[in-house]
């Protein structure tokens, strides 16, 4: 049998199956599994900032600092991890991923100077957390699904925010009866414990089991290895950065991501602290986000597969914005029942945003269109980033976190604006999966 004929043989469809639930699903339970396991290093910058600032004696701005670090390689990781897993593939590249996590956040235990936590957790945890973004989930989604993106997508990205559900109180206890250090090497030993289940369990491609993508009409054969990973997420970028909706999308999730991961999640704790509520209290709300925010992006991604994401993304914005106008009047040194509700509401909101927002990417640039979504997920890192530092800054400047809570708010107001104005793509249509 000659090479061509080998070639076209392994590429034809194969013989119906009588498996009743699609592999589509098994791949997307182990990459949902895979994200909460390495999900325990999203928890834990926001527990670190009082530990630290008190052993230590480093000012809040110099640990958001290194927070920020992490946030901003986190989001420009991403776009160059998508390319890899075009090239190398999804199972590879995450596993590595998760190795790099577990060695940047093991070493901290030994660190003593500022440059240390730079080093481990802000470039090292940056960089490997990167490669685990939702850069991540929209490959396994685009690759595997035809059917159903949406909700998918959804529930990959509420992966997350169970991890955060999972871990945060866990955390919050062993750094009150323990150590902050303790919690590190939680961190370290809940990433590798899921390398296994990636390797062994995580396929790249529906081709690879002989399957077409879920809701496909036809196989899809596995397309070739993509040379020159950097270079295409570069090119990528060249080609994505002249057209409009690029910039928009990038500016609506940078408000996105200074509104969630930046501020809430770096600066909700010790500013709840300020107030005098216990640490445990403080991380048990910040776990009840994400249970709210598991049914928010999942019914999120049902909506996107059923309403047009422009104006999902405005509504969502305009929501939060309101809500974070109202979070100084709440803070004190109790729960009590409107902190519940500014708990729910905004847990729905946390990352509602991101199904639309990749349906939109999506429908601009198609094949391109993950690691577009690769270079918007920068954009929201980079906002993450430097409301992480600011926050910081303007706590240690003006006693208070007032200021970031009404900037923010003002600039959820200008996102949803924005959302309103991207400019839908010829033929596009919300089509009903």
């Amino acid at each position: 049998m000659t090479q061509t004929t080998e070639a076209a043989a392994v590429q034809q469809p194969p013989k119906p199956t009588r498996a009743r639930v699609h592999r589509a699903w098994f791949v997307a339970a182990v990459t949902f599994v895979t994200i909460i396991g390495a999900a325990a290093f999203r928890s834990v910058p926001g527990l670190l900032i009082d530990p630290l600032h008190a052993e230590f004696d480093w000012s809040r701005g110099t640990i958001g600092a290194a927070v920020s670090v992490n946030l901003a390689l986190y989001g420009l990781t991403a776009p160059f991890a998508a390319a890899l897993m075009d090239r190398f593939g999804i199972r590879r590249v995450v596993a590595v991923a998760l190795t790099v996590i577990a060695a940047g956040s093991w070493l901290t235990v030994w660190m003593t100077e500022a440059w240390q936590l730079m080093l481990c957790w802000g470039l090292l945890v940056g960089l490997g957390s990167g490669s685990m973004a939702l850069a991540f989930a929209a490959t396994v989604t685009n690759r595997w699904f035809t059917a159903r993106r949406g909700l998918v997508s959804g529930i990959l990205t509420a992966a997350s925010a169970s991890g955060q559900l999972i871990f945060l109180p866990l955390l919050s206890w062993i750094i009150d009866r323990y150590d902050w250090r303790p919690a590190a090497v939680t961190v370290a030993l809940a990433a590798l414990a899921v390398v296994p289940f990636v390797w062994l369990l995580l396929h790249d491609h529906p081709a690879d089991v002989g399957q077409k993508p879920y809701g496909a009409a036809e196989f899809v054969p596995k397309p070739p290895p993509v040379p020159g990973a950097a270079r295409r997420a570069v090119t990528v970028l060249l080609s994505a950065v002249r057209t409009g909706p690029f910039w928009l999308l990038a500016g609506t999730f940078a408000i996105c991501g200074a509104s969630t991961n930046g501020l809430i999640q770096t600066h909700f704790i010790p500013a709840a602290h300020d107030h005098h509520m216990p640490v445990q209290a403080a991380a048990s709300l910040l776990a009840v986000i994400g249970v709210f925010d598991v049914v928010g992006t999942i019914a999120s991604g049902w909506f996107t597969d059923r309403f047009e994401p422009r104006r999902l993304l405005a509504v969502y914005y305009a929501l939060r914005g309101v809500s974070l106008m109202f979070l100084p009047l709440l803070l004190g040194p109790a729960v009590h029942p409107p902190m519940i509700f500014f708990i729910v509401f905004y847990g729905l909101d946390w990352v509602a945003t991101v199904p639309p927002t990749l349906a939109l990417c999506r429908e601009q640039y198609g094949e391109d269109s993950a690691i577009v979504f690769g270079w918007v997920l920068a954009s929201h890192q980079v906002g993450a980033a430097v409301v992480a530092f600011l926050g910081g800054v303007a706590r240690d400047a003006f006693g208070s976190y007032d200021v970031v809570w009404y900037a923010s708010g003002a600039l959820c107001a200008a996102a949803a604006l924005m959302a309103l104005v991207i400019r839908r793509r010829a033929g596009g249509e919300v089509v009903v999966a």
